[in-house]
């Protein structure tokens, strides 16, 4: 299973994330979307999930904290609990045995982040 984890503030637009997944994916697809449970239900996400036509899911705060992101962004320690939400999110979605592919990149307009993380599912 292939992910992309997205962190993004509140200002992000279907175009900052679709920026941020070009820059991360480099081409390819991805099986799932994820970013934190709060942030699942922006329209923004949802908008991007469904004109890409892959599913979207939000990953509980509990899961977030315990993954392993080697990004360490202040802001997102402070908020999140982690160093990466998108790197978070990517890791937890993608299951067992699960490694990033690279770290988070930031969008061009700087509202999105995306990383990619590949496991065996849930």
């Amino acid at each position: 299973m292939i992910v992309a984890g997205f962190g993004f503030r509140a200002s992000a637009s279907m175009a900052s994330l679709s920026d941020a997944l070009t820059r991360a994916l480099g081409g390819g697809t991805v099986d799932r979307l994820a970013t934190a449970d709060d942030k699942s239900t922006a329209r923004c996400f949802q908008n991007f999930a469904a004109a890409s036509g892959i599913p979207a899911i939000g990953i509980t705060p509990d899961l977030i904290a315990v993954q392993l992101a080697p990004t360490r962004s202040p802001a997102s320690l402070q908020a999140r609990g982690t160093g990466s939400l998108a790197e978070a999110a990517a890791l937890a979605a993608a299951g067992r045995n699960a490694r990033l592919i690279g770290p988070r990149v930031i969008s061009g307009d700087r509202l999105a982040t995306c990383a990619i993380a590949i496991g065996e599912g849930p």
